[in-house]
């Protein structure tokens, strides 16, 4: 799903997704407000900053790719995942 960024190439990860997905993806990023630009060799680039980005990037485009089925399994096992708040780790600066 994620490919190392080039030297040259735009800030961020290049996010391989169905190119037919690819604008409603962009635009989800965007309402998110998380930093993305389609390149002109057609891939989606994608700035992540810190976790949560990430964990809202996978699922913005598992959303768009993953079949009912997929999603269906998913949902079912965050309804069974169980966090505590001795789980949760905070850092302060």
């Amino acid at each position: 799903m994620f490919q190392p960024p080039k030297p040259d190439a735009l800030a961020g990860y290049a996010v391989e997704v169905p190119l037919g997905d690819r604008w409603c993806i962009y635009h989800r990023l965007q309402e998110l407000m998380i930093p993305c630009a389609c390149s002109k060799d057609g891939s989606l680039r994608v700035e992540v900053n810190h976790g949560i980005a990430a964990i809202l990037l996978r699922s913005t485009v598992q959303q768009f790719t993953a079949s009912r089925q997929e999603l269906v399994d998913w949902l079912e096992r965050c309804w069974y995942t169980e966090v505590t708040v001795s789980d949760i780790q905070c850092t302060h600066p």
